[in-house]
This record gives C-alpha cells, sequence and structure tokens, in this order.
C-alpha cells in the first residue's frame, strides 16, 4: 500500500436525491458502504486514483444495493452482507456477532449487529467509535416499518442506543432536518433539540452534511430514542387519543410515534 496518507478517512459519497455511499479511505485504499448507483464510486475512485477492497451492505433495498454488479465486474471485491435477506453479488453473508477484518482500514475487526425492523435481516457495522447503520437509525429518526414489527425496530434501535456516547452514526440518507421537524412537533420543549435544528440548518445551508451524527446527541434529541420519557409518552398518547393507562410500554409509544411520522406533513 501507499503510505501517501496513514490516517483513515471517512467520506460521503452523494447518490440518488439524498443517499451517502460511506466510502473508508486509507492509503490508495477504498471500502465503500451500500453503494447503491455505481456511477459515483467509480467517478470518486477515478478522482482519487483508489482501488476498491471491499463492499458493505447493510441491507437488500435498491438504493443500498444497486451499484454492486458493476462495480464488482471491475473490482472482484469481496462482498460482504445479511445472510437473512437474498442479496445478488454477496460473497461473505454475515449473522449477529460475525466479524469483517479489515485490517488496512481499522485496527478492530467490524462486528456484525442484527438490527431487523426496516427490512427483516437488516444488520449494522461496528468497529471502535464507528458505526453503519443503514437505514436503522437516522440522525433524528429511524427508518420505516418495512418488513418487521414495530418490536423488533425499537429493539433495535435501542443496542443502537446502547453503544458508547462517542460511537458516530454513518447513516445513508440526508434527512436530518425532515426528522428534526417531526421531533420539535412531539419535543418541541426539548432545549438541546432546538439548539440541533439550528446547528443542522446552518450546515445544510451551505451544503455541508449533517452527518456522522454521534450516540450521545441521538439519545438526547431523537424521539425514536426517548420513548420511555414523559414529554414523548405525552405526546403519543395526546396523539393517539389515548387513556393514560394505554400506551403503557416504550413499544407502545414508538410504533404511534413511528406512524405519526409517516403520516406528518
Amino acid at each position: 500500500m501507499s503510505t501517501k496518507n496513514s490516517m483513515l478517512e471517512i467520506v460521503p459519497i452523494p447518490a440518488f436525491a439524498d443517499n451517502y455511499i460511506w466510502a473508508l479511505l486509507r492509503d490508495d485504499h477504498c471500502v465503500v458502504v451500500d453503494p447503491g448507483d455505481a456511477a459515483p464510486v467509480i467517478a470518486f475512485l477515478a478522482a482519487r486514483h483508489l482501488t476498491l477492497d471491499a463492499i458493505l451492505i447493510t441491507h437488500h433495498h435498491a438504493d443500498h444495493v444497486g451499484g454492486i454488479a458493476a462495480l464488482t465486474a471491475r473490482w472482484p471485491v469481496p462482498v460482504y452482507g445479511p445472510a437473512a435477506e437474498n442479496i445478488k453479488g454477496v460473497t461473505h453473508a454475515l449473522r449477529e456477532n460475525d466479524h469483517v477484518a479489515l485490517p488496512n482500514f481499522v485496527s478492530e475487526p467490524f462486528r456484525v449487529m442484527e438490527v431487523p425492523g426496516h427490512t427483516s435481516g437488516h444488520i449494522a457495522y461496528v468497529s471502535g467509535d464507528i458505526l453503519f447503520c443503514g437505514d436503522t437509525l437516522f440522525a433524528a429518526g429511524c427508518g420505516r416499518l418495512f418488513e418487521g414489527t414495530a418490536q423488533q425496530l425499537h429493539t433495535s434501535l435501542m443496542r443502537l442506543a446502547a453503544l458508547p456516547d462517542t460511537s458516530r452514526v454513518f447513516c445513508t440518507h440526508e434527512y436530518t432536518l425532515s426528522n428534526l421537524r417531526f421531533a420539535l412537533a412531539v419535543d418541541g420543549d426539548n432545549g438541546e433539540l432546538v439548539e440541533r435544528s439550528f446547528v443542522e440548518q446552518e450546515r445544510r445551508s451551505r451544503g455541508v452534511p449533517t452527518l456522522p451524527s454521534n450516540i450521545a446527541l441521538e439519545r438526547a434529541t431523537n424521539p425514536f430514542l426517548r420513548c420511555a420519557e414523559p414529554a414523548l409518552i405525552h405526546s403519543a398518547r395526546d396523539h393517539a387519543h389515548a387513556q393514560p393507562a394505554e400506551l403503557s410500554t416504550p413499544t407502545d409509544v414508538f410504533a404511534v410515534l413511528r406512524q405519526w411520522k409517516n403520516d406528518y406533513r
């Protein structure tokens, strides 16, 4: 490997309207996460004179896997992805607590976490303070329930929320401002959330990504991680016209909030 730069970089490659394909760079080598489109990845690698070493996949949706075939046709690299989903091109099928060793990039192998809910076999990758969580956890939000249950997705989110405060959240969509508008509607007295809204609006006004986030910030401001908090319970009950005895568990509250977000304009 070249020694022109020994520091790991993690860079977002924009794709489609609001996707980020994350690229891990060290020296002249690269790993990409969830390449839904090959074209921007190929252009990025060419511009930086990089060699592709591996691909990490979190789930089967087309905007996360659509570039696999074209990329592996040019670079026959290992493709890691969830064993519980049928994804063409995956060469290494992964389950809970499997490890992906990428020693040229990270000192600790990526640990696989199964985080179903958005899709039935969704996985996340964790190494040190790096979290690639696909469409499970977003900045100030979470993924939609396409295949799993509210219980599954809430459990998955709580597992991610239990990671260290400094864990950097590399999710795959620039949904933050939309998520913050909803968060303020349900948790508007949260001072940290109000402050975050101003910070993220200023970033987007300069064209700067709002990502990565971090777990401490998400625990403080993401309504889907705060379903046991009185303010969120009250908001969910008001929205659902529920009696005080109803919505008695955080999962109940989560289910209301997730449906509310689906309908929110």
